[in-house]
């Protein structure tokens, strides 16, 4: 109740971002090992396969990379919520530019990739084949993008409730 006997309605904004944020963040976690898993195959193997171009093989090799990279960060930010310590890493801020970037990377990549693979839908191909197998690489990149721009659009959100909210709080106080 508030003071002066109207309910208060509780507001599900302010909690966006605690909600969220873990379950988007896992999310890219797991998506980004089975994207280095694929990708790390797809490399050791990619040298006797005719789809292996040379630009088809430096983008598995950049698509690697950019899956450790996200691995390695969406990690590490859990932990530092989950613990609380390390609050300049773990700001607001720093994920709206580490997700800013590597939406950015993941678009660009898989893109490109889009372009550099050979087999087109892989429809008279076997179930298991490298065709497929590419195919599956190129949809987890876009998969990892969408989860990126997700989070990042649901961490601006999030950030302008709380900004307008508090922008309200101190205009009233200041009355």
């Amino acid at each position: 109740m508030a003071k002066y006997g109207k309910p208060r309605r509780r507001r599900w904004r302010p909690h966006l971002r605690s909600q969220t944020h873990p379950f988007l963040f896992t999310l890219m976690t797991l998506n980004a090992a089975a994207e280095l898993g694929l990708t790390a195959f797809l490399i050791s193997a990619g040298i006797k396969t005719p789809v292996s171009t040379g630009a088809y093989r430096s983008l598995l090799i950049l698509l690697c990379f950019e899956s450790v990279w996200t691995i390695v960060f969406t990690a590490s930010y859990m932990i530092w919520v989950v613990d609380g310590g390390a609050k300049i890493l773990a700001s607001v801020a720093s994920s709206v530019i580490w997700l800013l970037a590597t939406a950015i990377l993941w678009g660009a990549t898989t893109g490109f990739m889009h372009n550099a693979r050979v087999g087109g839908d892989c429809a008279d191909e076997p179930t298991i084949s490298i065709c497929r197998e590419s195919l599956t690489v190129e949809a987890l990149g876009w998969t990892e993008f969408s989860l990126c721009t997700v989070t990042l659009l649901a961490t601006a959100f999030w950030m302008g409730t709380t900004v307008s909210k508090n922008t309200h709080r101190d205009s009233r106080t200041l009355v």
